[in-house]
């Protein structure tokens, strides 16, 4: 199976959630964990970014557009459904799996 689209819609994902969690109550209540937190969200849209870029250099040109498509639509999903304080943790947990998937796309 490729992971390319997964981790994309994942790293979208990751970098949404924290970016809609600006009321203090959806946040974790630790500064070092709010700090980690918006670091691996920075980090997922940056790495979002560039394996769209390396996507539309060496893929298909099918592959980043569903890549894109399907990240747009998990959002929407994802805003659709609300804020949740389950937010931190989905968040980080999506972050380190779309990081896991993409470096193993660019590795393997």
């Amino acid at each position: 199976m490729d992971t390319y689209v997964p981790a994309l819609m994942l790293l979208s994902g990751a970098s949404f959630l924290h970016s809609r969690s600006n009321v203090p109550e959806l946040r974790p209540a630790s500064e070092a964990a709010d700090t980690a937190w918006k670091l691996l969200a920075q980090f997922s849209f940056l790495f979002w970014l560039g394996l769209l870029v390396w996507g539309v250099v060496m893929r298909p040109w099918l592959e980043p557009a569903l890549g894109f498509a399907t990240s747009l639509f998990f959002n929407f999903v994802l805003a659709i459904r609300g804020p949740r304080p389950a937010w931190p943790g989905l968040s980080m947990v999506m972050a380190v799996a779309g990081i896991a998937l993409g470096a193993y796309r660019l590795l393997g």
